[in-house]
């Protein structure tokens, strides 16, 4: 069985965390008291990546960066691996105060976002460094209220989607009865295109691809390597025309960033506005290497002809239209963030 965890790669890492969003009231209490002058500021950091994935190691470069800044005012202890919480409790653990800054999936708890489901739907993203983009711009223009509880720092979204597998796909019938790990709208994907989904987070889908639990996994190239999935399948089919993506927040406690001193929250500002660009290009240049991982095992790469992606495009059109149905019943502008997202992709 193959493993990962946070103590891969020297243990806990120091790193700091960011805002720049303010989705929600940020009135201070009377009880909340700044840091006494000179006192160190330091926070828990709970990561689902591994650390020696690279999105982990950006958040490090990103965390030296600000202690930098405010001259080692500000520390913070990151727990890569899910290890402080796990993927799907990483959000609630944050509004909790469990960890004071998290990272992960908004897709991993399906429902609790019904806004922002939005922004991994197949609409076809180029890069990692787009769909990232796209995502914090989005939060921006319509700062939803599902996402008040806490303090948004940035979003980070991978590149497109594709099929890794156990079995070859290279029609619309081969995803009959195929067992795909995919969470959130993914799932909606596997099914649009007749296979079963199954929700498992990413640490857990060496193991189910590994012993058969599921035949295959719809995921960006970069897992392949940065979480050694290209070991355990055969291959690799481009279903990037129909590319979705899955958006990750780093989020903070409330309560942690109103107690921040305002010159604190400026640091953190800056080095995030500046960092959101960083874990674009860490996408994209870990989507090579995990191609360039895949093919180094000798996995076989399908490129589907234009006359299966277009079926494929046409049998996802369904998700699209089901994710605006049901934010439409929540009285959510979905129709809106939808077309916007595709008004902006076609640029």
């Amino acid at each position: 069985m193959k493993t990962l965890n946070w103590r891969q790669g020297g243990g806990l890492f120091l790193a700091v965390v960011v805002g720049i969003f303010t989705p929600g009231c940020n009135k201070k209490t009377e009880t909340e008291a700044p840091p006494a002058k000179g006192e160190v500021i330091t926070l828990s950091y709970s990561v689902f990546f591994p650390p020696t994935h690279v999105q982990a190691q950006t958040a490090v470069a990103w965390a030296a960066e600000i202690e930098k800044r405010s001259g080692g005012r500000v520390k913070i202890n990151v727990v890569p691996g899910g290890a402080l919480t796990p993927a799907a409790q990483c959000y609630e653990g944050v509004e909790k105060g469990i960890s004071d800054i998290g990272m992960s999936c908004f897709a991993y708890t399906r429902g609790r976002f019904p806004l922002l489901e939005a922004l991994d739907l197949p609409l076809g993203y180029p890069s990692g460094a787009t769909a990232t983009r796209l995502a914090n711009d989005m939060v921006a223009k319509f700062n939803p209220g599902e996402i008040s509880g806490v303090k948004v720092l940035y979003i980070h979204a991978h590149g497109p989607g594709i099929l890794a597998s156990k079995k070859p796909v290279r029609r619309l019938e081969d995803f009959k009865g195929l067992k795909v790990r995919a969470t959130g709208l993914s799932a909606m994907i596997v099914e649009s295109l007749g296979g079963t989904p199954v929700a498992l987070p990413q640490p857990e889908t060496y193991e189910a691809l590994q012993k058969g639990v599921v035949d295959a996994t719809l995921c960006p190239l970069e897992t392949l390597k940065g979480w050694k999935q290209g070991e355990v399948i055969q291959y690799v089919v481009d279903t990037s025309k129909i590319g979705y993506t899955t958006a990750m927040f780093v989020v903070m406690n409330q309560s942690k960033w109103q107690k921040l001193p305002p010159d604190v929250q400026k640091i953190f500002a800056d080095v995030s506005q500046e960092y959101i660009a960083k874990h674009g290009a860490a996408w994209d240049a870990a989507d090579r290497e995990g191609r360039e991982f895949v093919a180094g095992l000798k996995k076989e790469f399908i490129e589907l002809p234009p006359a299966e992606i277009q079926r494929m495009r046409e049998a996802v059109q369904k998700v699209l239209n089901d994710y605006i149905q049901r934010a439409k019943s929540k009285n959510l502008p979905g129709d809106q963030l939808v077309a916007e997202l595709q008004k902006r992709l076609s640029q």
